[in-house]
């Protein structure tokens, strides 16, 4: 550590105090480590005209978000965007173990400003072999990335930040502070600059809340479809327009395949990876500045494609939880948002809390379909259409749940046969195309497709309701849940199962 570099830092810091009342800020630290770094940036074009910052704590923190401003006024945003860590460390002449947590407080901070910054107002002149790829920090993104660089485009990596909830586990969430950081350091590492995008109050706002008050009323969602649908796609290519990129990458398992008219996203090579049924809501018209790079590979091919590009993430396991419920779990969850409300919080938090239901009847009866009462149960939230076990209802016959009815906390269980239907009622419904294309629809993510006819041979649009018939029974189709309507391979439509 080069003690004149750090001290020079320390007693003449670069920037303190500018722009403190700048739109585009970015903190990190806080309470729980006695360290807070604030750094807000200006931008113009393709570049920080100016950058400003406060910190409290530690001299090292001090010092660090100093360095951090020096490096950066003055950039092109795509040069700030590859600062790291290590970058701030080394322009303080090294910091000791001890101390390199300041760095990576101003590192954060920085590029949560970056961020904000790059969204609102960068106008990076278009290039066409520019792709804007997201990155979750895990291996199929991570070769995402690589298969666009390969390729000869100029990569820049973006990771959005959804969630931020201390009692999740946030290394096994997508979205998450650590992940967004560990993404960063793997964009980094890779040679890409690299932004993040703050979405929390829109994905609170968007997903989670409507993710509690569908259980409320006893529907089953797919917030997944729902985020990559209304809040994901839209805020990245929305990104890709400012930074001038031709296109948005994503790790996901797609196709983007075109008839007549127009494109229309179908299935990847790889049948148990295939994640259609997960975008199934995105507007079509979206789709000519998508580029799936996996969608012709398995996931034991792009594994071992990272081993060859000596990828750290090449054997990461797979996430299999929401990113919102990871080391909570669902019932957790739900019950963690029911009864009294959460204490008062400040600004996006305060404004989701807010729009968060109320406690419903704490216990109801489980019946029988002729009504008998078989058992109670702590709240039909924690219950799905077809769910098997956990009913604890004792009965010479296995019990499935059949129906819920949210309003008299009741739920309807009975046995096997009672569940298959070969008619669905649909909200909500997109055609992409018109209703006699539809050939078979997909009612969960895993299940298989089912042929099926629409009734009433809508057009292409809007339908505020629409209803199937199967072709043959099937069972546990619970309401909420996404319909993906198919046309062979391709996706033509989407709705929700009412």
């Amino acid at each position: 550590m080069s003690p004149s570099a750090f001290e020079d830092h320390l007693l003449a810091p670069r920037g303190r105090g500018r722009l403190s009342d700048g739109p585009h800020a970015g903190a990190a630290g806080g309470a729980a480590c006695g360290d807070l770094v604030r750094i807000t940036v200006a931008i113009e074009a393709d570049r920080i005209v100016d950058a400003g910052f406060d910190a409290s704590g530690c001299g090292a923190a001090q010092a660090a978000a100093s360095a951090a401003v020096e490096l950066v006024a003055g950039a092109p945003l795509l040069e700030a965007a590859r600062l790291g860590a290590d970058e701030v460390a080394a322009a303080l002449g090294g910091l000791l173990p001890a101390k390199r947590h300041a760095a990576a407080l101003a590192a954060e901070a920085l590029h949560r400003a970056l961020g904000a910054a790059a969204a609102a107002d960068a106008e990076l002149t278009p290039a066409a072999d520019r792709t804007l790829v997201a990155m979750s920090g895990g291996v199929d993104s991570a070769v995402a990335a690589h298969l666009a660089r390969a390729g000869g485009d100029d990569v820049v990596a973006v990771t959005l930040e959804l969630w931020s909830d201390p009692a999740n586990d946030g290394e096994r969430s997508c979205c998450s502070p650590q992940a967004v950081s560990g993404a960063r350091a793997l964009a980094h590492a890779m040679g890409l600059p690299h932004l993040t995008l703050d979405l929390r109050e829109a994905f609170r706002r968007e997903v989670v809340d409507d993710f509690v008050r569908e259980h409320a009323a006893g529907r089953t969602p797919n917030p997944c479809v729902r985020c990559n649908g209304q809040v994901r796609f839209e805020e990245m290519l929305a990104l890709a327009t400012r930074l001038g990129a031709g296109r948005l990458a994503t790790g996901h398992y797609a196709r983007i395949a075109r008839d007549d008219d127009g494109p229309l996203l179908a299935a990847a090579a790889d049948a148990n990876k295939d994640q259609t049924y997960m975008l199934a809501r995105l507007d079509p018209k979206a789709l000519g500045r998508l580029h799936f790079p996996l969608a012709g590979r398995t996931k034991p091919q792009v594994r071992e494609l990272a081993r060859r590009a000596g990828l750290p993430v090449a054997d990461r396991p797979e996430s299999q939880d929401l990113c919102f419920l990871a080391g909570v779990g669902k019932r957790g969850f739900l019950r963690a948002r029911e009864g009294a409300r959460p204490p008062a919080a400040a600004g996006a938090d305060a404004k989701a809390t807010q729009s968060l239901p109320r406690a419903r009847t704490p216990r109801g009866e489980i019946v029988s379909l002729a009504g008998e009462v078989l058992g109670h149960h702590e709240g039909q939230r924690d219950y799905t259409v077809g769910q098997r076990r956990g009913l604890g209802v004792a009965a010479p016959e296995p019990l499935y749940v059949l129906s819920k009815n949210a309003a008299r906390e009741r739920v309807t269980v009975g046995p096997r046969s009672a569940l298959a239907t070969t008619s669905v009622e649909l909200e909500g419904a997109v055609l992409h195309r018109d209703g006699d294309r539809v050939e078979a629809v997909k009612l969960r993510y895993r299940s298989v497709p089912v042929k099926c006819r629409v009734e009433g041979a809508p057009r292409r649009g809007a339908h505020a309701n629409l209803s199937l018939t199967l072709a043959q029974p099937v069972e546990g189709v619970a309401p909420g849940q996404t319909a993906c309507l198919l046309a062979g391979d391709r996706v033509v439509g989407c709705a929700t199962i009412g």
